[in-house]
């Protein structure tokens, strides 16, 4: 089995980059398929058009998010599932807590779906605790609902 070198780019985290807002609702579908839902293009648009928002993006993912006074919250992290395990996710975490913290951001929130272990193994590695859980927070096909968990991590 053949595998691809970790990419070890650093993220570009601008309030806008090369990934348009369809580019950015493309990538977030191939990421979040049923029974999750995808964003829209106008979605994202309308985040990336308010102030406190900024993006990390690398070619294959971007991490998005907002910032207010000394706390941030990752909204989404996407990866292109092709290239995942290369790395990327975690060089965009990187890129997202290092502009957080530019930005004077002392901790960092985030939803994860309680049954994403592939996600949750990823901000674990990278310093993230589970704070707390919000019941039947992501609605799936069926007509259920699957947990959160919330994670935080202290930068300072």
């Amino acid at each position: 089995m053949c595998e691809r070198p970790m990419q070890r780019r650093r993220p570009i985290c601008l309030p806008s980059s090369s990934m348009t807002p369809e580019r950015l609702a493309d990538l977030h579908g191939l990421c979040f398929e049923a029974p999750a839902r995808a964003w829209t293009s106008t979605e994202f648009k309308d985040l990336l058009d308010q102030p406190t928002v900024f993006l990390c993006a690398l070619a294959h993912g971007f991490a998005l998010g907002r910032a207010a006074g000394p706390e941030a919250e990752l909204l989404t992290l996407a990866v292109d599932p092709s290239r995942r395990r290369e790395g990327i996710g975690s060089n965009l975490l990187a890129g997202f807590e290092e502009t957080a913290a530019s930005r004077s951001v002392a901790e960092i929130f985030l939803e994860v779906a309680e049954h994403n272990s592939p996600a949750r193994a990823l901000y674990r590695r990278a310093g993230y605790d589970d704070v707390g859980r919000r019941a039947g927070y992501y609605p799936v096909s069926s007509g259920a609902e699957v947990d959160a968990i919330v994670m935080r991590k202290m930068l300072t």
